[in-house]
Formats: C-alpha cells, sequence, structure tokens
C-alpha cells in the first residue's frame, strides 16, 4: 500500500507541509512552475535549500503581490470586528498595518470570496473540494472560536492569499502523491503564548486547538506556535489515521523547512513508500438481527464505513421462530474492533456481537491519474502474488457518463480505444 508519513515532531504550517511534499517529487522546479501557473492572484511560488540543526532541506516562499511575507508583517492585525485566521508561527501571516493604511489598500475575504477564487483556479474538481473542505475546517473553527456563524468569518486579504496558497499547493501535491492512505505522527504544538490581533493567546492557538480536537497533540519546552490553523487543517483533513511510524520501505524522504530556528529542527519530514499490507491481522464483528428494517440496516451499515470499517457486508439467515434475519459482518483493523463494537450496539437491535481474528492477504494498491478524451480519470491498480488488475474508479466514469449522455460501458470503449 501506497503511504505517506507525516512525521511532526516539530508540528506543521501549510508552508513546510508543501516543501515537505515537493521534495518527495522527482521534478521539483517543474513542480513549482506548475503551482505558479495555477494563477492564484497576486501569488507566485519559490523554493530554496535552507538547514536546520545541520539537515538540509527545502523552504518554500510565496510572494503576495511581489512582496514576501514575513513574521514582522504577519503578526495577525485585522479590522474593526472582522475574523481570520491567527498564526504566529512564520508560516501563514496576517498582514500587520495601520487600520487607515487597510482601509486605504485592503480588504477582507469571506469564505464566498475563497469559493470564487478556487473555483477559478485549473485544477480538477475533486482538488477543489479538498482545497475548499480544508478552507471550511478553518472557517468552522474560527466561528466556534469567536461564536459567530461561519458566513461571518473574514479571513484579511493578504492572508487570504497566502493560506489559498499553501492549502492549494499541498492539495495538489497530494492529488500527484494520490497515497493509499496518510499517517500522521502525534503533533508536537509548542508552548508558551501568542501575539495576535486579539491580545495574547495560549499555544495552542484556540483554532488550530478546535482543529485538532481527537488528534493526538502535544507540548513541550520549546515555545512558540509551532502548529497553525493551516498546518492543523491540513493535517486533520488527510491524515486516515494519526499514529506511530508504520512498517514500510521509504522510496522518497522529504523534509521542509521553516524559517524560525529552534533547539530542534524546525521542519517537517514526509516519509513516502511501501507499506506490507500482506499477511496483516484483521477483527471481524457479527451479528445476527430479525427486527430491523432494511432501511435501518442500510443506515447502520453506512454508519460502520463512515468511522472507518474496511468491509461491511450482509448475509441473509433463517433464524429461530422462522424468522428471515440478516447477519451483518464488519471488518475493521484490531485497533478499531472496541469503538466498533460499539457502533453495532448503537445502530442495530442485537443484544450480543461475535469477534473473529483473521489474517488476511491482500494484494498492493495505488492509483494514478490518466488522461483521457474526456479529461484526467483516475485508474485503481492491485499488483502482487505474480497478479496485476486494473480498474477505473467508478465515480469517475459516472461522472463523464452523465456529462456526455452516454453508458458507462460507452465511455469505457471510447477510454480504452484511444
Amino acid at each position: 500500500m501506497k503511504t505517506l508519513y507525516l512525521d511532526c515532531g516539530m508540528g506543521a504550517a501549510g508552508d513546510m507541509l508543501t516543501a515537505a511534499l515537493l521534495e518527495l517529487l522527482p521534478e521539483r522546479e517543474k513542480m513549482v512552475e506548475e503551482l505558479n501557473g495555477l494563477g492564484i492572484p497576486g501569488v507566485e511560488f519559490s523554493c530554496e535549500a535552507a538547514s536546520k540543526c545541520g539537515i538540509g532541506g527545502t523552504h518554500v516562499s510565496v510572494r503576495v503581490h511581489g512582496a514576501e511575507e514575513s513574521e514582522e508583517m504577519h503578526d495577525g492585525g485585522h479590522d474593526h470586528g472582522h475574523h481570520h485566521h491567527e498564526e504566529g508561527h512564520d508560516h501563514e501571516r496576517h498582514h500587520e498595518e495601520s487600520h487607515d493604511h487597510e482601509h486605504h489598500h485592503h480588504h477582507h475575504s469571506g469564505m464566498h470570496e475563497i469559493g470564487h477564487i478556487i473555483e477559478k483556479l485549473p485544477v480538477p474538481e475533486r482538488i477543489k473540494k479538498d482545497i475548499l473542505a480544508v478552507f471550511g475546517l478553518i472557517a468552522e473553527a474560527e466561528s466556534h472560536v469567536h461564536g459567530v456563524p461561519v458566513n461571518e468569518i473574514h479571513f484579511h486579504e493578504v492572508g487570504t492569499m497566502d493560506a489559498v496558497a499553501d492549502i492549494a499547493a499541498v492539495c495538489v501535491l497530494m492529488d500527484r502523491l494520490a497515497p493509499d492512505q496518510v499517517i500522521v505522527s502525534p503533533v508536537h504544538v509548542g508552548s508558551g503564548q501568542v501575539k495576535c490581533a486579539h491580545g495574547i493567546l495560549p499555544v495552542p492557538a484556540p483554532a488550530t486547538a478546535y482543529i485538532l480536537k481527537d488528534a493526538p497533540i502535544y507540548g513541550g519546552e520549546i515555545r512558540g506556535e509551532l502548529c497553525t490553523p493551516t498546518g492543523a487543517a491540513l493535517l486533520q483533513y488527510f491524515a486516515s489515521r494519526f499514529g506511530a511510524m508504520p512498517v514500510m520501505r521509504a522510496s522518497a524522504i522529504g523534509y521542509g523547512m521553516g524559517k524560525k530556528d529552534f533547539p530542534a529542527a524546525n521542519c517537517v519530514r514526509a516519509l513516502f513508500g511501501e507499506t506490507e499490507e500482506a499477511g496483516d491481522t484483521v477483527a471481524e464483528l457479527s451479528c445476527n438481527v430479525d427486527d430491523m428494517t432494511a432501511e435501518a440496516v442500510g443506515y447502520a451499515m453506512e454508519a460502520f464505513f463512515a468511522a472507518g470499517a474496511l468491509e461491511v457486508y450482509t448475509t441473509p439467515a433463517g433464524m429461530k421462530k422462522s424468522r428471515p434475519g440478516v447477519v451483518i459482518h464488519v471488518m475493521c483493523r484490531e485497533d478499531k474492533k472496541d469503538e466498533m463494537a460499539a457502533l453495532i450496539f448503537r445502530h442495530t437491535t442485537t443484544i450480543g456481537v461475535r469477534e473473529n481474528i483473521s489474517k488476511r492477504y491482500t494484494l498492493k494498491r495505488f492509483t494514478e491519474t490518466v488522461q483521457t478524451p474526456f479529461g484526467e480519470i483516475r485508474k485503481k491498480i492491485s499488483t502482487g502474488y505474480g497478479v496485476t488488475r486494473e480498474k477505473y474508479e467508478y465515480e469517475d466514469l459516472a461522472r463523464i457518463a452523465k456529462e456526455q449522455g452516454k453508458s458507462i460501458g460507452e465511455v469505457l470503449a471510447a477510454i480504452e480505444k484511444q
């Protein structure tokens, strides 16, 4: 399984994640050109070699309207009553200017305006959805922290372009890498306090803390804001799960550097490679029910998938008193079996759940994007044990069939003819 592991022992920020992912790709300069080709208003990406504590890596700079952003410029200045994400690290910052100057030269953007910017980007719809979803996590956090509706959350113009750049870059790079799973280490958030437009706030900043709720985070002796809201939102959105590095064979390693110097190397480390899926163990939980409607069973199955089940299926069963019933089977990783058992009791009428630990053998799976007469389409490839299988992503085929007024078979025939 193609796995991306993100080591966030010094937190994370949008530009650090961008730099770490760039280092995983073979043609870095060409990729930076592609990012600049996105045409984000006034934004220019550049990258340069950087070193922290003797480790070499890459630092990504974002220029907005020709001016490189700096921490001094971006301590989070904002206008009367408007809210934006406050980031006191050296990565995604907000313009601190006098209110008079701000009134003359800048305005604030809400989610509506950000949606317009993202809609114009020359990227596939799936990447636009990713970018909007990450912004949505930030806006939801700000809404919760400030106690105002999401549609009243406003981002400062310069900070907005910086954040759009970072988020778009990470989403494009993630799409290019197309990992089957993303595992993120527990996140070091820093300690102390951070100065922002509202005054002095504790680290992690409230928005960061909200975004990372339910994720493993920790502080330490290093004072400063190590994880920014943008970094937190990207991690939360892309993480398949948080945890220790799995057994994997890394084919590429990337170091994304921040600007500040700390006693520890200020970087995000990304490892990309294969995890061994063959011969792993799974828990199979099952229960018998004879008093649930078909709709209720369907709803329960959706809930199990949403909670991370590897597979959910049903088999018909004849039960006591000659009642037709159903056996519900839920397969999950062993570390999720208790959570899944609780969900089975919650969403079904059963009073007992059986557990069976099984060893399974799986093919290695990865996804690649191919060009077709209808545009980009994803192809799923499974290999191993002397077998290779290829299959186009059903959602992509269905979307194209709908757009073209064709059947899925006709779309497949046209793609395979090229």
